[in-house]
C-alpha cells in the first residue's frame, strides 16, 4: 500500500488559506479538532457560472459588513438596530434566471426595532411582505361573476349576441319577444361559468387544504417586520364573502343526498371544526430537557431498543471554542499568508451566538399549532420531522448536535432522495421559545428570485459576555446560503425538529416564483374560430346593407306598390327607413353566426371530459388515480400536439434504483434482463416475450440457489427474499471461497466498501420481523447500502463517531473519520474510516469510472483495470448505471496531516470551495481498484413503448431533467427517446464561456451536421415542415449551456438546430429553463405543445405549455394543482393523445364546419325570400321555426357528431399512430374546408328555396277541398321540411360512424319539424299558421317537392364523396378499407390493458416485420463522463 509522503504536503502544492486571523462563524465548518466525523456541507451546492476571482471577490464584497474604518464597539447594537449599518448592494454575481439585484435588498430584524427610515408617519413598517397564503385557483367567490363575464366576453361571437339582445329590446325591429331572444344567451353564459366554476372549485379545495396546512408559530411575541394585521375593508368583504361561500356549500353538502352521504359529510365537518379548535391549544410541549438530550438520528431511535452513543455536546464545543485564544483559529497550523487588505472583511468573525442572555425578556412566547397562510416574515417557526416547510424558512437550530437537518424535496424537483441541510453556527444554542424570546439580530438578504441553487445573505448580532456584561459588546456576522435555507414545499426528514425564521412567505418563495400564475387557457380550435366568426359577420354586414340599402332606395321612389300595401314609413325618411331595415336584417340573419354553436361545443367538450373520466383503460388502480380532466375546453389541443416535453425523474422512471450486476478483482457478477436489454432484442428482430420469460426463468432458479447459500452463511434477519435485486449464486459462492481465498477476500472486502462508503441513515421502521429503511441524498447509494445488507453486511446505526455494522451476525462499530461528499464536480464520494479490528486508516472511494481510473495507481492492476473497463461497457450498453470502487491504506501521520490541511481549507473565508476540493484530491490519490456496480434506473411500465408510439405518430419527445448528461442518455437509450443508430451533439461549454463561444460552437455544429446558416428564412421553412426528422441526430444540453443557447441572439438558431434532431435532452436545468425551452419552441415554431411532469419543479413548463399534464403519483401535488389533465402514469399519455385527443380535435373540426353549414341554409333561405319581398324583412317561416331549427330540428345529429362519431375505434388508433399525423398537419378544421361547407350551404339554399319558389311561382295550387296553398307561411314550410332533412342528411352523410342510434338520432331530428307542425298548427297560438299542416302534408306535390330538393342538393355531396373515396383515398379511408377486409381481425384478441405496454404487437405482422428490419441492434452506445462511445470506440461528436 503506497503512502503519500509528508513532503507532498510541503511542497508548491501547499494550500493557500487566505482569511482573517480570527475564528470564522461558518455553517459548513466544525470548531472542534476531535471532532473527526465530519460531512461536506459545501458539496451539495451548486456553482455561479462566473470566475473564481470575481466570484468569491463580489461574496466578500457582500460580506463586508461594516464601512472599512472600525467603529467603537460601545452601541454596537444600538447602530445595529438603528440601519447604519448597511448591506452592500453592489453586486453583480448572477443569481439564475431572476435578477435578484434589480429589486430592493431585504432586511428583517428580530428582537429589534426598526430604524426610523423604515417606518411611515404612523410608526409601521414601510416594507409590505405579500401574505403567505397563495392562490392557484383563477376565481373567488367575490371575483368569479365579473372576472368570468369578462373573459367570456372577450370572446367576439358573445359581444355580438350581447348587442342582438339590446337591439331585441326595441319594438321598432319587430321582435315580438325580447326575453325570448335573450335565453340563448343567458342559456351559454350559464353553462359556461357553471363548467369554469367546477373546474376551480377542485384548485380553490386544494388551495384551501395547503394554506390551512398546520404548523407551529412562536406565539405572544412581536414581529417587528410587519405591522399588526389591520383587515382593510376589501379584505373583510372577501373574506366575509369566502364565508358565504363556504357555508352555503357546506349547507347544501349536509342536506343533499342520501343519508349516508350527509352522514359522512358531517362526521368531517365536526373533525374539522375539532382540529381547528386545537389550534389555539398551546403546543410548545417539548421541555428543556427534552430539546437538549436531542441530538443526531442516531440518538432518536429510541424505538430500536439499544443503548446509542451520546452525541457530541453543544457545551463541550462552546468549551473548546472559548479555551482557544482570542481571535484564534482552533484548526490554523501557523502557516498562512497575509490576506490583502481590500479582501479583508472589516467584522471580527469569532465564534458567537445570537442569544444575549443578559437580555431580560418576558418568558410568555410559546410555540402554538397554526395556519400556513397566517406565517409571516420575521416569525419564528418550528417544523417537526415529517412537516412541510411552509414558507422559505433560515436555519437556526435543528434536533441534531451538529446542526444538521434531512430533507426531501421530491414536491420541488421531483427527488425522492434527502438533502442535507445546516444550521447556522451562531443559532445552536436556540433550543426552546425563550431562547427565541432572548435572541437578537438582523438577517440581511438578497431579494427573492427564482433560482432553486443559489442564495445569498448574512446574519449579524452584537455578541456580549454574560460573565461580563459591562463589557461593550462585538459585532459579529455569519454568511447565510443556500445550504442554510429550507425551501417550501420540502418535506423534513428523519430530524426531530428545526427552528427557523422566515425569510420569504407567498409569491416570493422560489417554488412559487418558479411556478407563474394559473394561465386561461383556450383551445387552438376556438382561438382560430373568431376568424372564422369574423368571416361571417362580415358576410352578415354585406347582406344586411344590401337589404337596408334597396329598402331605402324603395321607399325613396315613388310610384311603386310600396305605397299601396304600407302602413306609412316607420323612419319618416327613406335614410332613416334604410337604417332600421339594417338593424332589422341584423336580428333576421344572425344565426349566420351562430350562438347555437357555442351552447353546442360547451356540451360536447363536457361530454368529452366524462369519456376521458371514465376510461377506465387509463384507470391507475394502486393510488385509484382516473384521468382527471381539469380544462375541459382543450380536449381538441390534445389532438394537434407536435412538441412533448417531459421530466425524468418520477415521469419517466420511477425513481427505484437497483443493483443488477458488480465485477469483482476482474469477475463479473449478476443476473438482469433490463428494459435496455429488451429495447435491443426488439431491434435485433428477436421476440421479445421468448427472451424475457427464459431469462426471468433462470434468474429464478439463481436467486432460489443464492437464498440457499445466504442463509447458509448466515441467517440474516434483515434480509427481504422479496426485495433482493442483486441476483448472483457464484458470488455468494465465492464469498465462501469456491474460488480461492484471494477473491474471498476481494468479494467480502467490496461489499465492506459499499457499507462504509456512503451518507445513508437507516431508519428501522419494524422489529419484527426487523426492517430497515434506508434513508439517502441519492437512490443509488440506498441501492448500494441494500445490497451490502443482503449480502450479510447490514448497516444498523449511524452514530456520532461513524457507522454501526451487522456483518454476519458480529456488530462492530467503524470510526468515520471524514467523509468527502458527491458532488456534479467532484463525481465521487470518499469515507475515511478506522477499522475497528487492527486501527487501520482506509479510504474508500466510489465515483464515475473515468475519475476513479484518473485516481488509480500508476503501472498497477493493469489486468484487473482493463478486465473491469469491459465489465462496466457491457453493463452500460445494457442500460445501466455504473460506479467504480477503490480504496486506500494511510498511515496515521499523513492521515493527520492531510486533516490539518483539509480543516484548514474548511475554515477558509476566501475561496473555501476551491480549497477544500483542492484537499480533497490531494488524498483521492494512488487507488488500488476493487471493482464496478451497474444500477438500474427502473421505468414505469410501459414507457419504451409509449414513446415509441408517439415518435411513429410524429410526435418530437423532449427531456427536461435536472439529472447530469451521462445518466439522461443512458436513460434516453433504455426509453427508446435515442437509438444506437443516432449522432449524438452532446453540448457542455466550459463555465466560463461566453456568448461568442457557445455562438462560435452552435454554428460549427448546424454548419457540420445540418448545413444550416440559421438564417430567418430556414426558420420560415422550418415552421413549414412538421414532417418528424429522421432518427439520425440527437442533442444533448446542460444547463449551464442551454443558458446561453436561451439568450436572445442565439435563440432561433438553437431552434433550428433542435428541429432537425429527432430527440432532445436537456440536463440539469432548473424550473424558469423548462418554462423557457417550451415557450421557446411554442412560439418560436407555431406549434401545439404538452408538458408533463410530477413535481412542483415542472409547474412552470406544465403552465408555460398549451396543455398540461401531471402525474399524480408519489412526488407530491403541485404539478396536478396546475395541471390540465391528470393522469396516474407516463404510459395513459399515449391514449389520452392518439386516441381522446384525436378523437375530439375530429369530431370538434366536423362539428363546426357542418354547424356553419346548416346554418347558411335556413339564413340564405331567408335571404333569398327577401328579393321577391322588397327586402322588407318579412319571415318566411314561421317564428317557432327560427327558434327550434338550431335548439330541436338539427341540434342532436351534430352533437352526436361531435361525441360519438369515431372513424375508427382506440384498438386502431394505438395500432396505427400514423393517422394522428392529421392532427400535428391541422387538417381537420382548416380555412379551405370551411369555406367548402358554406359553399355547400349556400347551394343547397338556393335548392330548398327556388325549387319551392318555382312550384309557387304561377300562383300556387289548391289542396282537394279547394283551399288554396298559396300563402307565405306555406310556402315556408315547403322551404323549412326540405332545409331540415337536407341538413340533417348532411350531417350524416360527414360522419364515419353509421350504426342504429345515429340513423335514429337523424331520423327522428328530421321527423320533429313534422311532429312540432301537426301540433303547433291545432292551437290558438299559432294565429294565421293555424290549419297548415293539414293543408301542406296533405298534398302530394309536397312530398313531391321535398323528395326532389333533398335529391337535387344531396346528390353533388354524395358524388363528391364517392370519387374522393374511390380514386383520392385519404389515410383513414385506406385503413377503414382495411378493417373491413380483416386486416385488423387480430386486435380482437389482445386485451386492452395490453395497449399500453406492448406497441409491436399491435401492429400489422407486415408492418411489423418490415419495422423490426431497420437496425438490427448491432450497434451499442455508452455514456460516459469522458464523452459517447460506441461498441467499436469510436468517439460521438461533442
Amino acid at each position: 500500500m503506497a503512502t503519500l509522503e509528508v513532503s507532498d504536503y510541503q511542497k508548491d502544492g501547499a494550500i493557500d488559506i487566505e482569511e482573517p486571523s480570527s475564528t470564522i462563524v461558518d455553517s459548513n465548518s466544525t470548531n472542534n479538532g476531535d471532532l473527526r466525523h465530519r460531512r461536506l456541507r459545501w458539496a451539495t451546492q451548486r456553482r455561479p457560472n462566473n470566475g473564481r476571482q470575481h466570484r468569491y471577490s463580489q461574496r466578500l464584497k457582500r460580506l463586508s459588513i461594516l464601512p472599512k474604518h472600525r467603529h467603537s464597539s460601545s452601541g454596537a447594537l444600538e447602530r445595529v438596530a438603528s440601519g447604519t449599518d448597511r448591506f452592500a448592494t453592489s453586486t453583480n454575481e448572477p443569481t439564475g434566471e431572476g435578477d435578484a439585484n434589480s429589486q430592493p435588498h431585504r432586511r428583517v430584524y428580530v428582537n429589534l426595532p426598526l430604524p426610523v427610515s423604515d417606518l411611515d408617519e404612523n410608526g409601521s413598517p414601510l416594507t409590505q411582505y405579500p401574505r403567505n397564503k397563495t392562490r392557484s385557483a383563477k376565481y373567488t367567490p367575490l371575483t368569479f361573476i365579473p372576472k368570468n363575464l369578462y373573459l367570456q366576453f372577450n370572446n367576439i361571437a358573445n359581444i355580438y349576441f350581447l348587442f342582438i339582445v339590446i337591439l331585441s329590446a326595441f319594438s321598432i325591429f319587430g321582435v315580438q319577444d325580447a326575453g325570448l331572444s335573450a335565453v340563448p344567451v343567458i342559456v351559454i353564459v350559464t353553462l359556461t361559468a357553471i363548467k369554469d366554476a367546477i373546474e376551480d372549485y377542485r384548485r380553490t379545495v386544494l388551495d384551501l387544504e395547503l394554506n390551512n396546512s398546520p404548523t407551529q408559530i412562536l406565539a405572544n411575541w412581536v414581529n417587528n417586520n410587519v405591522s399588526e394585521d389591520n383587515v382593510s375593508l376589501w379584505r373583510r368583504i372577501k373574506k366575509a364573502s369566502t364565508r358565504v361561500s363556504i357555508r352555503f356549500v357546506r349547507f347544501l353538502k349536509r342536506n343533499v343526498g342520501t343519508k349516508s352521504q350527509r352522514r359522512k359529510v358531517r362526521a368531517k365537518q365536526r373533525a374539522h371544526r375539532r382540529a381547528e379548535q386545537s389550534m389555539e391549544d398551546d403546543d410548545d410541549e417539548l421541555s428543556d430537557i427534552e430539546l437538549e438530550h436531542t441530538a443526531t438520528f442516531s440518538a432518536i431511535q429510541a424505538d430500536m431498543g439499544k443503548n446509542q452513543p451520546q452525541s457530541f455536546p453543544l457545551q463541550e464545543l462552546q468549551r473548546l471554542s472559548h479555551e482557544l485564544p482570542k481571535g484564534a483559529n482552533p484548526f490554523d497550523d501557523g502557516e498562512q499568508q497575509p490576506v490583502p487588505d481590500y479582501r479583508k472583511p472589516s467584522i471580527d468573525y469569532t465564534h458567537g451566538t445570537i442569544l444575549d442572555h443578559i437580555r431580560p425578556v418576558p418568558g410568555t412566547a410559546k410555540f402554538k399549532k397554526d395556519f400556513w397562510k397566517n406565517v409571516r416574515v420575521g416569525d419564528f417557526v418550528r417544523i417537526k420531522n415529517d412537516d412541510q416547510i411552509p414558507a422559505d424558512i433560515v436555519i437556526l437550530s435543528t434536533s441534531d448536535s451538529d446542526g444538521a437537518c434531512y430533507v426531501e424535496t421530491k414536491n420541488l424537483d421531483g427527488e425522492t432522495n434527502l438533502k442535507v441541510k445546516q444550521a447556522l453556527r451562531c443559532g445552536q444554542g436556540i433550543r426552546h421559545s425563550r431562547d427565541c424570546e432572548r435572541a437578537a439580530f438582523i438577517i440581511e438578504s438578497e431579494a427573492p428570485h427564482p433560482n432553486l441553487y443559489s442564495y445569498s445573505g448574512v446574519i449579524r448580532w452584537s455578541q456580549r459576555d454574560p460573565e461580563r456584561p459591562e463589557v461593550p459588546p462585538q459585532e459579529m456576522a455569519e454568511p447565510i446560503s443556500i445550504n442554510n435555507l429550507l425551501l417550501r414545499g420540502c418535506s423534513l426528514r428523519n430530524t426531530e425538529w428545526v427552528i427557523g425564521v422566515v425569510m420569504f412567505t407567498g409569491h416570493e418563495t422560489k417554488i412559487m416564483l418558479n411556478a407563474g400564475e394559473t394561465p386561461t387557457k383556450r383551445s387552438r380550435i376556438a382561438r382560430e374560430l373568431n376568424i372564422n366568426v369574423l368571416y361571417n359577420f362580415v358576410l352578415l354586414f354585406i347582406i344586411c346593407m344590401i337589404v337596408g340599402v334597396i329598402e331605402g332606395l324603395r321607399w325613396r321612389k315613388s310610384g311603386n306598390t310600396i305605397q299601396w300595401f304600407e302602413f306609412g314609413s316607420i323612419g319618416g325618411t327613406p335614410a332613416l327607413d334604410g337604417l332600421v331595415t339594417f338593424f332589422t336584417a341584423v336580428i333576421m340573419f344572425q344565426s349566420l353566426v351562430p350562438i347555437a354553436l357555442f351552447i353546442t361545443l360547451e356540451i360536447i367538450k363536457t361530454i368529452q371530459a366524462l369519456f376521458i373520466w371514465s376510461d377506465v383503460n387509463m384507470y391507475y388502480e394502486p393510488i385509484d388515480q382516473p384521468c382527471i380532466p381539469k380544462s375541459w375546453n382543450i380536449s381538441d389541443d390534445l389532438g394537434q400536439i407536435e412538441y412533448i416535453f417531459s421530466d425524468k425523474t418520477g415521469t419517466l422512471t420511477q425513481n427505484i434504483m437497483e443493483l443488477k450486476k458488480v465485477t469483482v478483482n476482474g469477475v463479473s457478477y449478476g443476473e438482469a434482463y433490463t428494459e435496455a436489454m429488451a429495447g435491443i432484442q426488439k431491434r435485433q428482430g428477436l421476440n421479445v416475450e421468448e427472451e424475457s420469460a427464459k431469462a426471468n426463468e433462470h434468474i429464478a432458479e439463481t436467486k432460489a440457489q443464492m437464498i440457499e447459500d445466504l442463509k447458509s452463511i448466515h441467517d440474516n434477519p434483515y434480509m427481504n427474499t422479496d426485495k433482493i435485486t442483486f441476483i448472483a449464486s457464484d458470488y455468494v459462492a465465492d464469498m465462501m471461497g469456491e474460488s480461492g481465498d484471494e477473491q474471498a477476500d476481494a468479494t467480502n472486502n467490496f461489499m465492506l466498501a459499499l457499507a462504509l462508503c456512503h451518507s445513508v441513515l437507516p431508519e428501522h421502521v419494524s422489529n419484527e420481523p426487523p426492517e430497515i429503511q434506508f434513508k439517502a441524498q441519492s437512490p443509488d447509494e440506498a441501492a448500494l447500502v441494500a445490497t451490502a445488507r443482503d449480502m450479510g453486511f447490514t448497516l444498523v446505526d449511524r452514530t456520532q463517531r461513524g457507522v454501526v455494522l451487522n456483518i454476519q451476525g458480529q456488530v462492530q462499530e467503524y470510526q468515520v473519520l471524514t467523509t468527502l461528499e458527491f458532488n456534479s464536480t467532484r463525481k465521487r464520494m470518499t469515507a475515511i474510516v478506522r477499522m475497528p479490528d487492527d486501527g487501520r486508516i482506509m479510504l474508500f472511494c466510489k465515483g464515475a469510472d473515468s475519475i476513479i481510473y484518473s485516481r488509480l495507481k500508476a503501472n498497477e492492476q493493469h489486468e484487473l483495470k482493463e478486465a473491469t473497463a469491459e465489465h462496466l461497457e457491457q453493463f452500460a450498453n445494457e442500460g445501466l448505471r455504473t460506479l467504480c470502487i477503490a480504496q486506500r491504506e494511510l498511515s496515521e501521520e499523513e492521515y493527520n496531516l492531510w486533516s490539518k490541511q483539509y480543516d484548514d481549507a474548511a475554515a477558509a473565508l476566501v475561496d473555501r470551495e476551491d480549497k477544500v476540493e483542492i484537499a480533497a484530491d490531494r488524498i483521492e490519490r494512488e487507488l488500488v481498484l476493487l471493482g464496478g456496480t451497474a444500477i438500474e434506473d427502473r421505468l414505469q411500465d410501459g414507457v419504451p413503448d409509449a414513446i415509441s408510439l408517439m415518435g411513429q405518430a410524429g410526435i418530437k419527445l423532449w427531456v427536461l431533467t435536472g439529472d447530469k448528461v451521462e445518466t439522461a442518455i443512458n436513460i434516453g437509450f433504455s426509453c427508446n427517446i435515442l437509438d444506437t443508430s443516432m449522432e449524438l451533439i452532446v453540448i457542455q461549454l466550459p463555465q466560463d464561456s461566453t456568448l461568442a463561444d457557445a455562438e462560435s460552437k452552435l454554428m460549427e455544429y448546424m454548419d457540420k451536421y445540418f448545413h444550416l446558416k440559421g438564417t430567418v428564412e430556414e426558420l420560415a421553412q422550418a415552421k413549414k415542415d412538421h414532417r418528424p426528422p429522421p432518427p439520425t441526430h440527437a442533442v444533448i444540453i446542460d444547463g449551464e449551456s442551454l443558458k446561453l443557447m436561451l439568450d436572445e441572439t442565439l435563440r432561433t438558431r438553437f431552434l433550428l438546430m433542435c428541429k432537425q434532431c429527432r430527440s432532445v435532452l436537456c440536463c440539469r436545468v432548473s424550473p424558469a429553463q423548462k418554462a423557457a425551452v417550451v415557450k421557446m419552441v411554442k412560439n418560436g415554431l407555431d406549434v401545439m405543445t404538452l408538458a408533463i411532469g410530477d413535481g412542483a419543479n415542472d409547474v412552470a413548463m406544465i403552465l408555460a405549455a398549451d396543455v398540461g399534464v401531471g402525474i399524480a403519483g408519489e412526488e407530491g401535488r403541485q404539478a396536478v394543482m396546475s395541471s390540465d389533465y391528470a393522469i396516474g402514469q407516463f404510459c395513459y399519455l399515449t391514449r389520452l393523445i392518439l386516441v381522446h385527443g384525436r378523437w375530439s380535435y375530429r369530431r370538434l373540426g366536423e362539428t363546426i364546419a357542418n354547424f356553419f353549414y346548416k346554418n347558411l341554409i335556413f339564413t340564405l333561405s331567408l335571404f333569398w325570400y327577401q328579393i321577391f319581398n322588397d327586402f322588407d324583412c318579412s319571415y318566411l317561416f314561421d317564428y317557432t321555426y327560427i327558434l327550434l331549427y338550431s335548439l330541436a330540428f338539427t341540434s342532436l345529429p351534430i352533437i352526436f357528431l361531435g361525441v360519438f362519431d369515431q372513424d375508427v375505434s382506440d384498438k386502431i388508433s394505438l395500432a396505427v399512430p400514423e393517422l394522428y399525423q392529421r392532427g400535428m398537419l391541422r387538417l381537420e378544421w382548416t380555412q379551405k374546408k370551411f369555406w367548402i361547407y358554406m359553399f355547400d350551404g349556400a347551394y343547397q339554399s338556393v335548392v330548398c328555396f327556388f325549387f319551392t319558389y318555382a312550384l309557387f311561382a304561377s300562383g300556387g295550387f289548391a289542396t282537394s277541398s279547394g283551399n288554396q296553398l298559396n300563402t307565405r307561411l306555406i310556402m315556408g314550410v315547403f322551404v323549412a321540411t326540405s332545409a331540415v332533412a337536407i341538413a340533417n342528411s348532411y350531417v350524416l352523410l360527414n360522419q364515419y360512424r353509421w350504426d342504429y342510434l345515429s340513423l335514429i338520432i337523424s331520423v327522428v331530428s328530421s321527423l320533429l319539424i313534422f311532429f312540432w307542425t301537426g301540433i303547433y298548427t291545432t292551437t290558438e297560438y299559432s294565429a294565421e299558421f293555424h290549419g297548415a299542416a293539414p293543408e301542406a302534408y296533405g298534398s302530394l306535390i309536397f312530398w313531391l317537392t321535398v323528395l326532389l330538393t333533398i335529391i337535387t342538393a344531396m346528390l353533388p355531396q354524395f358524388l363528391k364523396k364517392s370519387v374522393q373515396k374511390l380514386y383520392m383515398p385519404s389515410d383513414i379511408d385506406i385503413i377503414r378499407e382495411q378493417v373491413v377486409t380483416g386486416a385488423f381481425d387480430y386486435l380482437q384478441d389482445i386485451p386492452d390493458e395490453t395497449f399500453l405496454h406492448a406497441s409491436t404487437t399491435m401492429q400489422p405482422k407486415e408492418k411489423s416485420q418490415q419495422r423490426n428490419t431497420g437496425s438490427n441492434g448491432s450497434d451499442s452506445v455508452t455514456a460516459t463522463s469522458e464523452g459517447i462511445f460506441n461498441n467499436n470506440g469510436k468517439r460521438n461528436s461533442f
